[in-house]
């Protein structure tokens, strides 16, 4: 088996330079040789990026391949690190159950499901210390944008409530099997000093993502939409739009919601 052809419905578009390889390889944090951390590579494709992966003695490195052909071919080019590829949809795995309680991200990632990949990231953030991918240029610079930016978005405020996010370097098309019709970047998450946000976490991705469904009327219609009107009470933030809202606003504003709906 020479090469795995490239299918479009999986989002795969194959990285085909050595030296993009090696940096996205190198911008991942490690463990040490006596205590190497675990890395979970996402969407391994033909290995491009896992044969650098193997190299390091400070990670052990996993795969998850939803591919059966990629599989094969990893089995075929790298018999070492088949009893560690795990075949199946990674948005459908129990991290914490398979990989134990500290397993850090890393991938040329799909570009169909990289924003699920990054949720699914969130979800497992008390595991995740620190994420790095490749995804498309326009979604990396709405991972990283601050507040007031039209880029800034749902993922933004939620991945920034718990990581800090460094956009890392812009990737060309021609680098890949078939090119993409878009550029591509690669960013890093690294978990920040938050254990807990001051409110309630899983009413905050309710009051965000209800901000930004309706991102171009003011909070208080956007608001109301997923919690009624609370009674005609107001906030300050009620005559702002979502992307002017940092995430310390978007947890006060969780606290309100909390104590009014």
């Amino acid at each position: 088996m020479t090469e795995v052809r490239a299918k479009k419905a999986l989002g795969q578009h194959f990285l085909t330079d050595l030296n993009i390889a090696r940096k996205i390889c190198d911008s991942l944090s490690g463990g040490t040789a006596a205590e190497p951390d675990a890395v979970l590579e996402v969407g391994c494709g033909m290995g491009v990026l896992t044969q650098f992966l193997l190299q390091r003695d400070d990670v052990v490195t996993y795969g998850a391949e939803i591919d059966s052909e990629s599989v094969e071919y990893l089995h075929i080019h790298y018999p070492a690190f088949a009893p560690r590829l795990v075949e199946g949809d990674f948005l459908a795995m129990d991290l914490r159950a398979r990989f134990g309680e500290r397993l850090k991200i890393i991938g040329n990632f799909p570009y169909n499901i990289s924003s699920q990949i990054f949720f699914k990231v969130l979800e497992n953030r008390d595991i995740v210390p620190e994420c790095v991918g490749m995804i498309q240029r326009e979604v990396a610079v709405r991972l990283a944008e601050p507040p007031g930016s039209k880029e800034y978005g749902i993922l933004s405020v939620l991945l920034q409530a718990w990581y800090d996010i460094e956009y890392l370097f812009t990737v060309g098309e021609k680098v890949f099997s078939p090119p993409p019709k878009v550029k591509s970047a690669v960013v890093r998450l690294r978990r920040n000093g938050v254990g807990h946000l001051d409110c309630d976490e899983a009413l905050f991705i309710r009051v965000v993502k209800a901000s930004f469904g309706q991102r171009r009327k003011m909070l208080r219609n956007s608001l109301r939409a997923g919690f009624g009107d609370f009674g005609g009470r107001e906030h300050r933030f009620f005559s702002m739009r979502a992307e002017q809202l940092s995430v310390a606003d978007f947890v006060e504003l969780t606290q309100w919601v909390s104590d009014n709906k």
